[in-house]
């Protein structure tokens, strides 16, 4: 996934937060990415809530304006008593803060480009603004952007107030030592109800980024009881996953194998011709690519390729889909990346393979989280983020689930763990609906129920008659 960043720098964001109080500030909009006119404006900030413009010009300044209130492009003036524009220059040691002028309007909601009368935004939608200084607002323009009315940039965030929790947690979870020994032990027992499936197959997908093969090894580690890197992460633009791996968990460091595959992708990438294509997702669903298949972005595996696996049993099709996106860039998901999610959705529940949503860095995402991790299903924002990606998705809020991968600690921690166990509990759960759904379908053939409930360990070969089924 391409990553849209704002172009303050850490001064000038500081700045801009000492004016808005306790808050984080989500990028929304960038018009040097999306384009500087009001569609694209309005595409990306209509009913976002609290927003704050951030203009730049070739004078230095950065400057804009605050509003409480929603762009709706009513054509209406709103009334905003906390509205107010700002300025911030490297001259000046504190922002300017202006509030707007006693019973007059902060904004016309309009679809032209944001318009505080005294200042207005994309004016025409090119990149400059329109200063007009007493409507609404009153300034001393070379204070304000120095005369310079050709903007650099132009960007808009969402502003999210800190430390808002709800009255009670939206999810219960038990915060023991005793829920973690029981979630290792049900997992560690589970039993598909297809007597010839010998383990739940969960296939992770998600953009670059979002932390797929840092969950594996957060769940291997915690079942091995010491941190473990079997999985290549990182932290760069492009997929460190180049291949499509199977990995098997192992309980304690010579322990048996827990009865569940995690198998890793190549990450999504938003243009066509980049990351994990969709013709090898569905290769891999069906359990015809090989482990350690190197992907090739530009062309998917052909039926006749040496990589193909031609024939598969239950046991190769994936049971469970896992997607897997970074809490933190919910809001930089881009048009193009959501169609390409829609797709995959699509090509999934043709196929009638459950799915679940992973919330990866959620302790990054939220403060109050990072402070305790208790607080995961208190915190208004992570709720409103989980909404979001529901919305965004088409997937059930009961099918998003937020965890914390281990990233930079060196020692288990008993919370992070009843989270990422809680997540491996749901894939088993939605794996048994998977199995329980091609039992209901093949009621029509007995022999085939019985090849399925047999106590044969043989794994069988699918016939043209049962192909259907995966």
């Amino acid at each position: 996934m391409s990553v849209v960043t704002s172009s303050l720098s850490i001064d000038q964001q500081k700045k801009l937060l000492s004016v808005l109080s306790h808050v984080r500030l989500h990028l929304l909009y960038k018009a040097s990415v999306h384009g500087f006119t009001a569609a694209a404006f309005h595409n990306r900030c209509d009913k976002q809530g609290p927003t704050v413009i951030v203009a730049y010009n070739a004078a230095g300044f950065v400057f804009g304006a605050y509003t409480s209130k929603d762009y709706t492009q009513s054509g209406e003036s709103v009334r905003d008593e906390e509205a107010f524009l700002y300025s911030i220059c490297a001259r000046e040691d504190k922002p300017l803060r202006v509030a707007g002028i006693s019973g007059q309007s902060a904004f016309t909601d309009g679809a032209t480009g944001p318009n505080y009368g005294a200042l207005v935004f994309l004016h025409e939608d090119k990149p400059e603004i329109q200063s007009n200084p007493g409507t609404s607002f009153t300034f001393q323009a070379a204070a304000m952007h120095g005369e310079d009315l050709a903007l650099t940039e132009f960007e808009v965030f969402r502003v999210e107030g800190l430390g808002d929790v709800l009255a009670k947690p939206w999810r219960n979870v038990q915060w023991t030592a005793e829920r973690k020994q029981q979630l290792m032990k049900d997992i560690q027992s589970y039993k598909p109800d297809i007597k010839t499936v010998h383990e739940a197959r969960v296939l992770l997908v998600g953009p670059v980024g979002g932390g797929k093969s840092s969950f594996f090894n957060s769940i291997n580690s915690a079942f091995r009881g010491n941190m473990t890197c079997q999985a290549i992460a990182g932290t760069a633009g492009k997929s460190v996953t180049t291949q499509f791996r199977t990995y098997t968990v192992k309980a304690g460091k010579r322990g048996g194998a827990v009865p569940l595959i995690l198998c890793d992708t190549m990450g999504l990438e938003e243009n066509a011709d980049a990351g994990l294509d969709i013709e090898d997702l569905v290769n891999i669903y069906k359990g015809h690519i090989k482990d350690r298949y190197q992907f090739s972005p530009s062309t998917p595996l052909q039926v006749d390729a040496p990589g193909f696996k031609k024939k598969v049993t239950l046991n190769d099709s994936i049971h469970c889909v896992i997607y897997v996106i970074d809490t933190c860039k919910v809001s930089l998901l881009t048009q193009k990346m959501l169609d390409k999610f829609a797709g995959i959705r699509k090509k999934t529940n043709q196929l009638g393979i459950p799915q679940i949503l992973l919330m990866t860095k959620v302790d990054e995402a939220c403060p109050l989280v990072a402070e305790d991790l208790k607080n995961v299903y208190r915190s208004v924002y992570i709720q409103r983020k989980a909404r979001e990606l529901s919305e965004f998705l088409g997937i059930p809020l009961s099918c998003v689930l937020p965890v914390k991968n281990y990233s930079e600690e060196l020692e288990l921690d008993q919370d992070t763990d009843i989270l990422l166990l809680t997540a491996v509990e749901q894939m088993l759960n939605y794996a048994d609906s998977f199995f329980e759904n091609q039992v209901i379908e093949d009621q029509e053939g007995i022999e085939q129920m019985d090849l399925y409930r047999s106590n044969d360990l043989t794994r069988p070969v699918l016939s043209e008659q049962t192909k259907h089924i995966v």
